[in-house]
């Protein structure tokens, strides 16, 4: 992605640590956890890999068209899982945003130009997908405040914590923290 070397850092760091727990989250022993804890592993590590600053790495031309691929297979793995249930929706969302920003990316003239689009304003693509991610950052971080109140009270009335890698505030955290990088790299599209 486009922007300063300073932010851009800060952002592989947080994907990567993100991409990281959810790895590690994948050890868990709810079936369901461990298949969103991959797909967000997969959106973590991408997200990083997309986000080290130009400046410092441009990618081979392959790059941008694998990264479609990749995130293009991720996607038509979440639409088939959101025949189960409508939270898989918002992993569609981002995989198909992936698609989308490693497209732009691929068409962009030596994919160090920061203003791929070549028109004046914002894309309507991204101006949807901003709005979405920015909705979502907002509905996460409202759920979150919750899911830390209803953990703590568990435990108070002599409950057993569940394992640290079933914790859904944990998870939650994860969710936000990739909403905001995603709306972090929609902007210097």
């Amino acid at each position: 992605m486009h922007g300063p070397a300073s932010p851009g850092w800060l952002l592989v760091a947080l994907c990567a640590a993100t991409g990281a727990y959810c790895l590690l989250r994948m050890r868990s022993t709810v079936e369901e956890q461990r298949r969103a804890a991959g797909g967000e592993a997969l959106m973590g590590f991408g997200m990083a890999a997309m986000a080290v600053p130009a400046a410092v790495f441009s990618p081979p031309a392959w790059a941008w068209p694998a990264y479609a691929v990749v995130f293009g297979a991720a996607a038509l793995r979440a639409l088939w899982a959101a025949r189960t249930g409508p939270h898989h929706l918002h992993h569609l969302v981002g995989a198909s945003a992936m698609v989308y920003m490693a497209v732009v990316m691929a068409a962009s003239p030596g994919a160090s130009h920061p203003h791929a689009h070549g028109g004046a304003g914002i894309p309507p693509v991204t101006g949807a997908l901003l709005l979405y991610f920015a909705g979502y950052v907002l509905v996460a971080g409202a759920r979150l405040v919750p899911a830390v109140g209803a953990a703590t009270g568990a435990l108070a009335g002599g409950g057993t914590a569940p394992a640290w890698g079933d914790r859904p505030e944990l998870a939650r955290a994860c969710r936000l923290s990739m909403g905001m990088a995603m709306v972090a790299m929609l902007l210097t599209l």
